[in-house]
C-alpha cells in the first residue's frame, strides 16, 4: 500500500472544537483547550502518524472580525494556514443554531481553491434527526467535498474523517519523523500550558487579557527550569490572577508544572511573575513576541 502524507488545516468559529479535535487525533496535547472562545492565537501543527500515512493537522485561531492588533495577527495566522495545504476542513458546532458567524466562516473559506470538508462537531449533544436538516442547510451555502458528523470530545466519527482525508491526500513520504507529534518549540508549549491554567482559574474579562512569555527555559540533566511572565492589562485583573494570599497564582503554577512534567518527561521548576501591561493587545511589539513562528525566523536570521 502506498504511503500518503499531506497537510490539513482545520478552521472554524471560536469554540467550535478545533483544538480538541487536533488533540484527539494526534493522541497528545498540542493545543490548549478552555471553555473560553479565541483561546488559540497561533497556527499550531499536530502530526498524526500511521503506518500508511502522516497527516499534518494545522490548528488555527477562530474565524472572527478583528478589532485589535492581536486579533488582526490571529486572522493573519488563518491566511498563512492556507498556504501549501492539501485539504481545508471547516468545523462547526452542530449544537448551536446556524447564524451570521457561520455565514462569515463560509465566506472566508471560499478563498481556498482545493477541497473543503465540513465537520459537524459536538453531535453527542444533539439528536440524530437534527443532522440531516443541518447538513442540507450548509450544503445549500457551499459545495463541500465531504461532510462528516463527529464528536471531537468522544472521538465519534473521527476514524471515518481520517479515512476521508487519506482518500484525497497525495502519495508522498512523511514530512516529519514518525515519533514527532508537533512542530512547536517546548518553550512555546510551556507558555501555552501556563496560559491555559490561568484562563481556567480566572473569570470575567481576565482570560482574553492574559498573555504569557517565557523569560528563560533552561534544560539540565534531570530538571527543566522555566521562568515566565503572565501579562494582564489592568491592576484589577492582576489582583484576580494572583488571588487572596497568592492562592490563585499558586494553583496556576502547580497545575501548569504538573502537566509540563508529564509532557516533557522530567522534573520541572516553574517560576511565574505577573505584570500589568496596559492595552497590550494593541501593542504590536508585544503581540509579535507571542508569535513563535516570527521568533524562530528572527533566530534563523541572526
Amino acid at each position: 500500500m502506498p504511503f500518503k502524507s499531506g497537510f490539513v488545516a482545520i478552521v472554524g468559529r471560536p469554540n467550535a472544537g478545533k483544538s480538541t479535535l487536533v488533540n484527539t487525533l494526534v493522541g497528545h496535547k498540542v493545543s490548549i483547550v478552555s471553555p473560553q472562545p479565541q483561546t488559540t492565537r497561533n497556527r499550531i501543527q499536530g502530526i498524526v502518524n500511521r503506518e500508511d500515512a502522516q497527516i499534518v493537522l494545522i490548528d488555527t485561531p477562530g474565524i472572527h472580525k478583528p478589532t485589535t492588533v492581536l486579533s488582526r495577527q490571529m486572522m493573519d495566522e488563518l491566511v498563512h494556514a492556507l498556504e501549501g495545504i492539501d485539504i481545508l476542513s471547516l468545523i462547526v458546532d452542530a449544537s448551536v443554531e446556524y447564524g451570521g458567524g457561520d455565514r462569515f466562516s463560509i465566506e472566508w473559506v471560499r478563498r481556498f481553491q482545493g477541497p473543503v470538508f465540513l465537520l459537524l462537531n459536538k453531535i453527542d449533544r444533539i439528536s440524530k434527526p437534527q443532522l440531516l436538516p443541518l447538513i442540507d442547510r450548509y450544503q445549500k451555502e457551499f459545495a463541500f467535498a465531504e461532510v462528516f458528523p463527529i464528536s471531537a470530545q468522544t472521538g465519534e466519527g473521527c476514524f471515518d474523517l481520517v479515512k476521508g482525508w487519506m482518500n484525497l491526500l497525495p502519495e508522498a513520504p512523511p514530512y516529519f519523523p514518525p515519533d514527532q507529534f508537533t512542530d512547536q518549540p517546548e518553550r512555546f508549549l510551556a507558555a501555552e500550558i501556563v496560559r491555559e491554567k490561568a484562563i481556567l482559574a480566572t473569570r470575567e474579562e481576565v482570560p482574553h487579557a492574559i498573555a504569557v512569555l517565557v523569560d528563560s527555559f533552561e534544560e539540565r540533566k534531570d530538571i527543566v527550569r522555566i521562568r515566565a511572565t503572565v501579562y494582564v492589562e489592568r491592576e484589577g485583573q492582576k489582583g484576580i490572577l494572583i488571588g487572596k494570599g497568592g492562592e490563585t497564582m499558586k494553583k496556576i503554577g502547580t497545575n501548569a508544572r504538573k502537566e509540563l512534567e508529564t509532557i516533557l518527561g522530567t522534573k520541572v521548576f516553574l517560576e511565574l511573575f505577573v505584570k500589568v501591561q496596559a492595552n497590550w493587545r494593541q501593542s504590536a511589539a508585544l503581540v509579535r513576541q507571542l508569535d513563535w513562528h516570527r521568533q524562530l525566523e528572527q533566530l534563523a536570521g541572526e
